[in-house]
């Protein structure tokens, strides 16, 4: 099979760490196994046929309180067409599934450390991300 896109480039484009206290920093370390990933992709058409889609990954507790702690990025990646020929539902797996594959394990990869290095090194991420899965999912 015969790649259908380029990866141009590739960026954080918006992180964030909000630990409001001390006191929020002790309450969440307690509870950091009980937050959960959360993933939303989103896409922008760019033109020359380019497409920047754009990962976003938050990590925080279902139940938020007034104690939690709450971590995020944004990656952006921009990718050019090669197969000109693409249909629709095509893309779609293209960008949601194929892309996500290929960039995730690097994304997961500064997401996890960010978190570690925020003062949260016991961390781990118990479940990888099964983009093949979600896809069908979304289109059941």
């Amino acid at each position: 099979m015969t790649k259908k896109y380029e990866i141009v480039l590739q960026y954080i484009q918006d992180l964030s760490v909000e630990i409001p206290s001390a006191e929020t920093f002790v309450y969440s370390r307690e509870f950091i196994s009980k937050y959960t990933l959360g993933i939303n992709i989103t896409t922008k058409t760019l033109k020359n046929k380019m497409i920047e889609v754009t990962t976003k990954l938050n990590y925080k507790r279902p139940n938020e309180t007034k104690k939690n702690s709450h971590f995020e990025i944004s990656y952006s990646t921009v990718i050019k067409l090669i197969d000109e020929k693409i249909n629709k539902e095509e893309l779609e797996k293209l960008l949601l599934c194929d892309l996500q594959i290929e960039v995730y394990p690097k994304l997961e990869k500064i997401f996890i450390n960010l978190i570690k290095d925020s003062g949260f090194p016991e961390l781990k991420l118990e479940k990888k991300v099964d983009f093949e899965k979600l896809y069908e999912q979304r289109l059941n």
